[in-house]
């Protein structure tokens, strides 16, 4: 067990030394790739904070990823604050709509809670689709990024990369140290047995609450991070079909994880890329959603733990086949005499 923690944490230092490196030597393309990626990775974090930790099934993350971009871009009207100043507000906003959302969604219980929670990422998705605020469905256009003085300019392709995974970085050891604290070992509880932990004293409620509140916040942050990288933002931010793209990530890299909700976003991106790309896939491109939903389907048939789980369902199976040849050589006849061998 011991060997296998030590490969958990040299894994994820590997990923994120090879995060830090890759934009030094990638071009244009490549690092337009990894910095969405590494927003998105954001975003499933945020998520698997809810479904991994919390067992919290939540329908409407794209209304708070949303909320975040459509905030970086209102707030930038009239000249563009300071970075630090755009990302708070962004993140800020993100949080106050999740509060008001948790403070009533979670009064419901199981598919109820997936249904509301999706009512209220609707709800957000017609304000800015259907008013003025945001634009309606041609959206908003962020003409200035923001910048921190001479040392962060967001108007550079590589800056921005850098911001982006010193995002994801952070993010990533806050929860993990957030999940190794009692706070985190009290949403584990709460997701094991929730009537145990109430039971035993801890008010349930408050506890996912506050999950719900720090999962929009991050969200908001990636919502952050992806109005400034394009520049634009539109409703699409805010549909459900967002919402079900991230839950597809954390499922594939695999629940439980958070270095899971990482790999499932980096892998849910690249099948996206892979299965648009003519070069590879010719005229079959312009139906790449059917390619990426057999392959998603199949990964999930194949892989029930994620893609996180691959190294120990492979350890079981050798050590089952090791298993079985052992069994099957105590069953054989052996050479000896005849009485031995049951003759």
């Amino acid at each position: 067990m011991a060997r296998f923690g030590k490969g958990k944490v040299a894994f994820t230092a590997v990923a994120f030394a090879t995060l830090a490196l890759w934009p030094l030597g990638a071009g244009p393309y490549g690092l337009d790739l990894v910095t969405k990626v590494m927003i998105y990775a954001v975003l499933a974090l945020s998520l698997e904070l809810l479904v991994g930790t919390t067992g919290l099934v939540c329908f409407g993350q794209s209304a708070f990823f949303g909320i975040g971009a459509y905030a970086t871009v209102l707030l930038s009207k009239g000249g563009t604050p300071p970075l630090l100043v755009l990302a708070s507000g962004a993140v800020l906003a993100a949080a106050a709509y999740a509060l008001a959302v948790g403070a009533l969604s979670l009064r419901t219980k199981g598919v109820y809670f997936i249904m509301v929670t999706l009512a209220f990422a609707q709800m957000a998705y017609s304000l800015v689709h259907d008013t003025p605020l945001g634009g309606g469905s041609d959206g908003i256009y962020l003409y200035r990024k923001p910048s921190l003085g001479t040392w962060i300019d967001l108007e550079r392709p590589l800056t921005l990369c850098f911001v982006a995974f010193a995002c994801l970085l952070g993010t990533f050891v806050f929860l993990a140290l957030l999940l190794r604290s009692n706070f985190g070992r009290a949403l584990a509880g709460i997701r094991i047995n929730e009537q145990r932990m109430r039971a035993t004293g801890f008010t349930t409620y408050h506890y996912q609450l506050a999950a719900f509140i720090l999962s929009g916040a991050i969200a908001g942050l990636a919502g952050f991070l992806f109005a400034v990288k394009d520049g634009f933002v539109n409703p699409e931010l805010l549909s459900w079909h967002l919402s079900g793209g991230v839950l597809i990530m954390i499922i594939l890299g695999g629940l439980g994880h958070l270095r899971g909700a990482m790999v499932g976003a980096f892998a849910f991106v690249l099948l996206e890329e892979l299965f648009q790309s003519e070069a590879v896939f010719g005229g079959f491109s312009r139906h790449w959603h059917l390619g990426l939903g057999l392959t998603i389907i199949g990964s999930v048939v194949l892989m029930p733990h994620g893609l996180v789980g691959l190294p120990e369902q492979w350890r079981e199976r050798l050590a089952g086949r090791r298993l079985a040849r052992a069994v099957a050589r105590r069953r054989a006849p052996s050479d000896g005499t005849p009485a031995e061998r049951g003759e």
